[in-house]
């Protein structure tokens, strides 16, 4: 162990030892040695021959990774004169971090540190906007745009109504509050003076904003907020960012957060990063909703004669071409709409990634007017940038037209980027197709298009840049192997990168049963199954004398059981949708807490992040094996060019995957070492295929029984 990664140790040790409520557990040590030596080596800054040092570490329920992980990592940092980025997937983490975590940390470290979160820049308020929209005229000081139909050009067409009374009332009363230091400018704390308020229309936004040539630059709640993240003076002390995955992937090439090449990074909740990835580099562009196209031609026409811009007739002349391109589409997509389809398929995909040849040149129109239009809209800005330096006088005039203009920039990239990714033609091709909505009374049609594997495109972009990393969760194995996560993280065959799994200090033999239920009806006869299924839960909800947790992977089947239940059950039972995430959650504790019985109904995305301890569930009952759904299109793409290589893709894609969310959804039964509780999962395949075993064997080792008609027995 070098130098820095036992001072990084030792740090460890002394917070470990300064509170009582820290437990010394074999693996939680483990893991903060692995951290040390990985936070102590890999080259950071500009170097001709830079070192990089990766660790992924599963630290199973229990372990206490938080402690494990950041309190090495900062001490290291503070030796190397550098800042540690934690990552993480869900606010809930980001939470206990900043408000716990980090403060516990501080205090017993022998030097104490800095820490603060970061947000992406729409979380701040806009105070150009927000003075604005106190007059009532949202985007328009000066009166240049009063006659167009004015609306978000993020959403969809319809003119909306001018600024309501009671808005421009709220809105001064925000302005008021942010001038006295009463709100501090952000979206979460906006607190109930802000109800009713529609926050995209006051949020700041890159395109939209003039940096330091605002009038309103000097104390920006968002560069405020930026500079407190990039003016660190590491010599009196280092500060930990907290971030989430989506900022993390959306900063890369940008000042947000510190360079990479130059900071230690933990990536928490490791097993959401290449779900958050698909979702960054997947494209799509609306085909139906187009009127934003006749406001920026409106737009571009005003800004242009008012600024006097020399091929203003030429960039409106191409919005209208853009919209003739998107129009074509349209129509080509239509007829593709499949009106028998059954419920819940509302996609045409392309096989193989090949496109019919009749969608070729219509795209190929698309991007060709779409570039032309942004070279366009680029000279529009950069003449406004010119201007807004030469005039500082007339700095308000010029940024409303910048903001005008820049409240179109997200579409016309999204067009842009989805022609592109569409025509793209490569041995490994992208996933590409049409999806359909029907439920405004109308149909809708967007066209996407998707890379295969985030994982190469990880690898490319963002690890390249990483030199010193931790990557950790509870689940980031599959079936017992890293194998799955390194390939879909983009990490699979990096020579620098080194594995550890740290097992949960729990007795889950003793603390749990996992009960399968053999149902008489294969889960491929959908119909039967989830009526069958039905009747074996409202047995087992009866049953519930304090808290539950019921995962779902069809909300229709979700819908289906609460229908089903007697209106005595169905009062106790809270159903995922009727309220949002966080009320649902203080509502099942308020009722186990006052003694009652309390079962929620929730789909995948309650799988994870959700801590529900001790009585708030005891009991966790599992629909189905979480299968990716056969309506995903970048899933079927992904398995149609494994089978054309030859491979098995059910194997290779669909079990590691399922797998990894299975532990994730059975996780949220033991939470701590004197927890206990009953796994109910009604897919007999768990033990009854070869695959299922093999899911089984990378669960928590609960005690298994086996039921069937009524009767259980321990598993043979």
């Amino acid at each position: 162990m070098n130098p820095t990664a036992k001072i990084a140790f030792e740090a460890y040790e002394t917070v470990l030892g300064g509170d009582p409520g820290f437990k010394s557990r074999p693996g939680q040590r483990d893991m903060a040695r692995q951290v040390a030596n990985t936070f102590s080596s890999g080259t950071l800054g500009e170097s001709e021959a830079p070192t990089r040092s990766i660790a992924v570490i599963q630290a199973g329920t229990g372990v206490g990774k938080s402690l494990a992980a950041s309190v090495p990592a900062i001490a290291a940092a503070i030796q190397r004169k550098t800042r540690v980025i934690i990552s993480t997937a869900t606010i809930t983490l980001q939470q206990q971090l900043v408000e716990k975590d980090l403060p516990r940390f501080s205090a017993l470290m022998d030097k104490p540190f800095t820490f603060m979160l970061a947000k992406g820049r729409s979380n701040y308020v806009c105070k150009v906007k927000l003075e604005r929209s106190t007059s009532g005229k949202g985007d328009d000081l000066h009166g240049l745009f009063d006659d167009d139909a004015e609306q978000d050009a993020s959403k969809d067409p319809g003119p909306t109504t001018a600024a309501s009374e009671s808005a421009i009332v709220l809105h001064r009363d925000l302005a008021r509050d942010l001038a006295s230091g009463k709100w501090d400018g952000e979206k979460d704390t906006v607190g109930i003076a802000g109800a009713g308020l529609k926050w995209e229309t006051v949020a700041a936004d890159r395109h939209t904003c003039t940096g330091r040539r605002c009038p309103m630059f000097s104390g920006c709640t968002y560069y405020e907020a930026r500079k407190r993240l990039a003016d660190v003076d590491v010599d009196v002390d280092v500060d930990v960012i907290v971030a989430n995955h989506a900022l993390l992937l959306a900063s890369l090439g940008t000042k947000v957060l510190p360079d990479l090449n130059d900071t230690l990074l933990i990536v928490d909740e490791g097993h959401a990063l290449a779900e958050v990835a698909s979702g960054q580099f997947t494209a799509e562009v609306d085909l139906t909703n187009l009127r934003w196209l006749d406001q920026l031609a409106q737009r571009v026409q005003k800004v242009g004669t008012a600024i006097r811009y020399d091929s203003t007739a030429e960039a409106i002349e191409l919005t209208r071409s853009v919209k003739r391109a998107l129009n074509e589409l349209q129509t080509i997509g239509m007829g593709l709409f499949p009106v028998d389809r059954p419920a819940g398929q509302d996609t045409v995909r392309f096989e193989h990634g090949v496109l019919p040849d009749y969608l070729e040149q219509p795209l190929l129109n698309v991007q060709a007017t779409a570039n032309a239009l942004a070279k366009h809209m680029t000279g529009l800005a950069d003449t406004l940038n010119t201007l807004l330096k030469e005039s500082p006088g007339d700095a308000a005039r010029l940024t409303t037209m910048y903001s005008a203009l820049g409240a179109f920039a997200p579409r016309l990239d999204g067009a842009l980027q989805a022609a592109t990714l569409l025509l793209e033609h490569a041995e490994e091709p992208n996933a590409k197709w049409l999806s359909f909505s029907d439920e405004t009374g109308y149909v809708t049609v967007k066209a996407h298009a998707s890379p295969l594997n985030p994982g190469k495109h990880l690898a490319k972009v963002f690890w390249s840049q990483v030199r010193s990393a931790v990557i950790t969760s509870a689940t980031l194995t599959s079936c017992g192997s890293f194998d799955f996560l390194l390939n879909e993280i983009g990490l699979k065959g990096d020579p620098d990168v080194t594995t550890l799994s740290v097992e949960s200090p729990f007795d889950f033999k003793r603390q749990g049963r996992l009960v399968v239920v053999r149902t008489k009806s294969s889960a491929r006869d959908i119909t039967a199954y989830n009526r069958e299924v039905i009747g074996e839960f409202l047995v087992d909800a009866a049953h519930v004398k304090s808290g539950a947790l019921a995962l779902f992977t069809s909300k229709k089947h979700m819908q289906q059981t609460h229908e089903s239940m007697p209106e005595s059950m169905a009062a106790r039972v809270l159903v995922q949708g009727s309220m949002s995430r966080s009320a649902l959650i203080r509502e099942h504790k308020r009722r186990v807490d006052a003694g009652e019985p309390s079962i929620i109904l929730g789909l995948q995305s309650f799988g994870q992040g959700v801590d529900l301890a001790g009585a708030y569930c005891e009991t966790l009952m599992l629909a189905k094996l979480p299968f990716q759904p056969p309506t995903d299109a970048i899933g079927q793409a992904r398995a149609e060019w494994l089978t054309a290589q030859g491979r098995d893709s059910f194997n290779e894609l669909s079990v590691p995957a399922t797998g990894v969310k299975l532990n994730q959804w059975a996780g949220r039964l033991i939470r701590t070492e004197e927890d206990t509780g009953t796994v109910i999962c009604y897919d007999k395949r768990l033990v009854d295929t070869g695959y299922g075993r093999r899911l089984l064997s990378g669960m928590p080792p609960f005690q298994v029984i086996m039921r069937a008609n009524g009767e259980e027995s321990p598993r043979g």
